[in-house]
Parts: structure tokens; sequence; C-alpha cells
């Protein structure tokens, strides 16, 4: 583990394992602890999903890049928050439980928003299971 990077709690260690379930299906993704310690997944060295372990909460934190569009209708749908400091630039959070389903939509798009045509073409000629 990187020295930048914190104990975990198991409630993270279950999200991690989720998000890289869903990751696999995404070509060249990669994952690392950035300089701040949160575990990022980059796709083309862009990062599409930053993540965050809240120990005084207990509840891990997660965040995707979307436009700004569905950033609206997501955070009025009260289970998201304008990410700090990025969200201007269309990241929301969630921390908690999320809808899974849900969740997979919003990784594949945030995904699709940084990765290069080639690679954003073989996602969108897959169907997902």
């Amino acid at each position: 583990m990187s020295s930048n990077a914190m104990a975990r709690t198991p409630a993270f260690e279950a999200m991690l394992s989720r998000i890289r379930t869903i990751c696999t299906g995404l070509p060249e993704v990669a994952e690392e602890v950035d300089g701040h310690g949160h575990t990022v997944f980059r796709g083309n060295g862009k990062t599409f999903i930053f993540t965050g372990d809240h120990n005084l909460e207990q509840t891990p934190g997660l965040s995707v890049k979307t436009d700004k569009e569905n950033q609206e209708l997501l955070i009025a749908s009260g289970k998201y928050t304008k990410t700090p400091y990025i969200g201007q630039h269309g990241w929301v959070s969630i921390h908690g439980e999320p809808d899974w389903d849900e969740l997979a939509d919003l990784v594949e798009e945030s995904y699709l928003r940084v990765a290069p045509k080639k690679l954003a073409k073989q996602v969108q000629n897959v169907t997902r299971p």
C-alpha cells in the first residue's frame, strides 16, 4: 500500500470491490492512489472516479464526472452532492450505499467523458451484462 494510502474501513473495501467489478468491462483502466490518499480510477491517464474513506462517518465516498445537466438532475434527486473543488466541472459525489445499477451507468458515463474516441467506441459497441 502506498505511503499516501490510509487505513481502509471494510465498507470502503467493499465499495472498491464493486467499483473494480464495474470497471473490468472498460478498456485500459488504471487504479491508483493519488497524492491525497484517494483511490482513483483513470482512463487514458485522466481520472473518472475519485473515492475516499471518511473514517469519522464510517461511510465511503465516491465521485464521478458527468455533464452539467445530469449533475443538476442527480443533485435534485437528493442522493448526490456537488463535489467540493471540482463540482463546477460536472463532478458529483455520493456518500453511503448507492443504487449500484444507477452507479454502473454513471461510472460508464464518467469513463466515456475521459476516454479517447477509440476506447469510447469499444465501450459503446459492447452491451454490459
